[in-house]
């Protein structure tokens, strides 16, 4: 999660910076750093922790899973619409910058690592959508977290950006990319 948590950390950094959102300070205890509100901050540690818990949970309960071909064409899927995003709205950093990380994630993922557990992370992906409606619902309606239209496509599901189910994407599968990479790695030879 540290890595990527530096990652977002910096991405959201720059964001706030730019304008692309800002921060109720009505609603926030007025500790920064960087420019981030504390809150934010920690954002990074307990929802990557808690989707990355629901990845687990759902990997040792449940053992049906989305068929591999299946779960290639999602990847395909979102590639292809992540492609069309940064054509059609390259000129919006929120969406250039969410549809360029998860294109890349997803090339890789799928066909250069060939990753065998994306069918079953695209499983907890819905799954963490219930907390993300609520949570980000509450973020977006108060409003704690203030969004420029300028810098997205300007489309809400109820108050909250689209970008943000594809920001989340990619910060949860980059989030379990490096769990199942370490997790392989801990893993003893012999076994």
């Amino acid at each position: 999660m540290a890595l990527t948590g530096l990652m977002f950390l910096f991405w959201d950094v720059l964001f706030t910076v730019k304008g692309v959102w800002s921060f109720n300070d009505s609603y926030i205890t007025g500790i920064k750093f960087f420019e981030l509100p504390l809150e934010e901050i920690l954002f990074f540690l307990t929802v990557p922790f808690s989707c990355i818990f629901i990845y687990a949970c759902l990997n040792y309960y449940v053992t049906w899973s989305i068929p591999q071909a299946v779960s290639k064409l999602i990847s395909v899927l979102l590639i292809l619409l992540s492609a069309a995003m940064l054509v059609t709205y390259h000129d919006r950093l929120y969406t250039l910058i969410t549809f360029s990380l998860l294109l890349v994630l997803l090339v890789l993922l799928q066909f250069v690592f060939k990753s065998p557990w994306l069918n079953r992370y695209y499983m907890a992906y819905i799954v963490s959508l219930l907390p993300f409606y609520i949570v980000n619902g509450i973020l977006t309606a108060v409003p704690i977290v203030m969004y420029n239209n300028a810098e997205n496509i300007a489309k809400r599901v109820g108050t909250i950006p689209v970008e943000d189910h594809f920001y989340s994407m990619a910060l949860l599968v980059m989030n379990v990319g490096f769990f199942e990479y370490f997790k392989r790695k801990a893993k003893p030879v012999n076994a």
